[in-house]
């Protein structure tokens, strides 16, 4: 009998479009999306690896089958089976040659393709800063948005157009990447949703154990010893023999045992506070508090009467005779500092074509250190960008020239076209387009002057977050595809205007990418001149 050949082919080619290995995907949605691609191509080559396996056993079964009614028959009466030639001819080819063919089919390793798969694309694939990056993203969506932890586990998030869940063992593995970085607060509440879905019957292979190992610690971390004894407890009813948690019950009844006696002994003496340390200023809101408010737009509105200062008009450039036949629709954002906001000021085609110029080289954003004077990567900018210039493509060029005929200023000395790409939960925190009085090198290096206005492209509509909000004056501007918004960052006397201080805020649901256009001192001399006074 001879074996039929089993041909397993996999999919090779179907790699990232690139020839070298990303990092940080979690800092880009659009590098994310080429993750997407090698998971189904690994799924594609899993199922083919399957049906080789199931061929194999089918061919191994019908071997069998076939092998167990000739068995039957010859055992019978072997003498009178073997009398026939042909029969006896049979079962010497059999044993010599076929079950040796099935021999090696059994020991045919059909993973091979699977495996070798596995190792090309295991270079493309995200690494644990990724994985805590992302987890890191959740708990900063979570405080930035006032999240519970069981909206965020169930996945009810605004805009949502494929709605996920977290299971118990992602809200264990959220709550051990908080606890790693001591982040008890987090620690607690996600080991709590862990342990509440377990509860709730949830099957899964996280356990309630090592959970309230976590829970227990982190709780006591946090000061409330009641709490942490309560936990232990639960704990030690499922394993009467954790050592640790033994430990710990007997260190928790000690300090309880000693803080009731200081509690004797003391006189309560909180009645003798002076309640004037404890007044503040009704306005004073620290600019984190200030900043998420911003973000969930629950930020300061504008009085009636500044209000209807704000104007919507055709806008033609101050008479650009690219403009004045076809004047483009601006509006009025905000009026100190003033923003602005133009309308439908890049296209669709546009857009497409810087996303996929920029694609290639997006590479995590990074902030000047003004005491190292380098860029380095922050925490507080979770993002990547690449930069295009005006000669690569008639498209960035003609952006350009859009921007100069629109804001009046000479592009030649600003920066080149910045494109990003934000990340999970991608945020900037605020921050200065412009260099301060403490930064004198800021942008010595371009020898162009401070950065003196900043033009600011939507190409992407953003299902929820991702506003960009001026915390000094409470403003909010929502990302809308197709649109752009200008400020400037200088006075005309070239003092920095502080209120320009913004920040993007973190995307919650949906993918943003934007572009940015830098226009710096130099050049503006006669199309912005100064002005006697500091704040003019």
């Amino acid at each position: 009998m001879a074996f039929n050949k089993i041909w397993y082919t996999v999919a090779l080619g179907l790699l990232l479009p690139f020839s070298y290995a990303h990092t940080d995907f979690f800092t880009s949605i659009g590098h994310m999306t080429d993750l997407i691609n090698t998971e189904k191509d690994l799924v594609v080559s899993l199922k083919d690896y399957i049906k080789a396996e199931e061929s194999k056993l089918e061919q191994i079964k019908k071997w069998a089958e076939k092998l167990d009614q000739l068995t039957d028959t010859a055992t019978k009466d072997p003498e009178g089976f073997l009398g026939h030639p042909v029969n006896a001819f049979k079962l010497m080819k059999r044993l010599n040659t076929e079950w040796g063919e099935l021999e090696s089919l059994v020991l045919k390793d059909m993973s091979d393709g699977f495996i070798s798969n596995m190792t090309i694309q295991r270079q493309f694939f995200p690494n644990d800063e990724d994985q805590t990056g992302a987890a890191k993203a959740l708990l900063r969506l979570q405080d930035t948005y006032n999240l519970d932890t069981d909206t965020l586990s169930r996945g009810n998030l605004p805009g949502v157009k494929h709605k996920s869940f977290l299971t118990a063992e992602d809200c264990f593995e959220l709550g051990k990447i908080a606890y790693t970085e001591a982040d008890y607060y987090h620690t607690e509440l996600w080991m709590e949703q862990a342990l509440k879905q377990l509860d709730e019957g949830e099957v899964s292979s996280a356990d309630k154990v090592y959970i309230l190992d976590y829970l227990s610690y982190a709780v006591y971390q946090q000061g409330d010893l009641g709490k942490a004894m309560m936990l232990t407890k639960r704990l030690l009813e499922l394993d009467p023999e954790h050592q640790r948690a033994n430990g710990n019950m007997k260190y928790f009844e000690y300090i309880m045992a000693k803080e009731k006696e200081a509690n004797k002994s003391s006189t309560d003496s909180e009645d003798q506070m002076d309640k004037d340390t404890e007044v503040k200023k009704k306005d004073y809101l620290p600019e984190r508090r200030k900043y998420e408010m911003l973000c969930r737009g629950e930020g300061l509105k504008m009085t009636p009467r500044r209000q209807k200062r704000l104007f919507c008009r055709y806008y033609d450039g101050n008479r650009n005779p690219r403009y004045i036949l076809g004047p483009v629709k601006q509006e009025d954002e905000w009026d100190k500092p003033r923003i602005v906001r133009f309308l439908d000021i890049i296209s669709d085609e546009e857009i497409e074509t810087v996303k996929e110029l920029a694609k290639p080289r997006l590479s995590r954003a990074t902030v000047h250190d003004p005491e190292t004077g380098k860029l380095t990567t922050a925490h507080y900018r979770v993002s990547k960008s690449a930069w295009l210039s005006g000669y690569e493509s008639p498209v960035v060029s003609r952006i350009n020239t859009r921007i100069q005929d629109l804001t009046g200023l000479d592009v030649s000395t600003a920066e080149e076209l910045q494109v990003a790409n934000y990340g999970v939960g991608g945020q900037y925190e605020p921050h200065f387009d412009f260099g301060r009085k403490d930064e004198p090198d800021a942008f010595k290096e371009l020898g162009t002057g401070n950065r003196i206005a900043t033009w600011l492209f939507y190409m992407s509509d953003v299902s929820a977050g991702g506003a960009t909000v001026f915390p000094e004056v409470g403003a909010s501007v929502w990302p809308k595809k197709g649109t752009a918004v200008f400020w400037y960052n200088l006075f005309p006397s070239g003092e920095g205007d502080y209120s320009t201080r913004h920040a993007a805020c973190p995307v919650l649901v949906g993918n943003k990418w934007v572009s940015n256009k830098w226009l710096h001192e130099r050049g503006q001399e006669f199309r912005r001149p100064c002005t006697l006074s500091e704040l003019e």
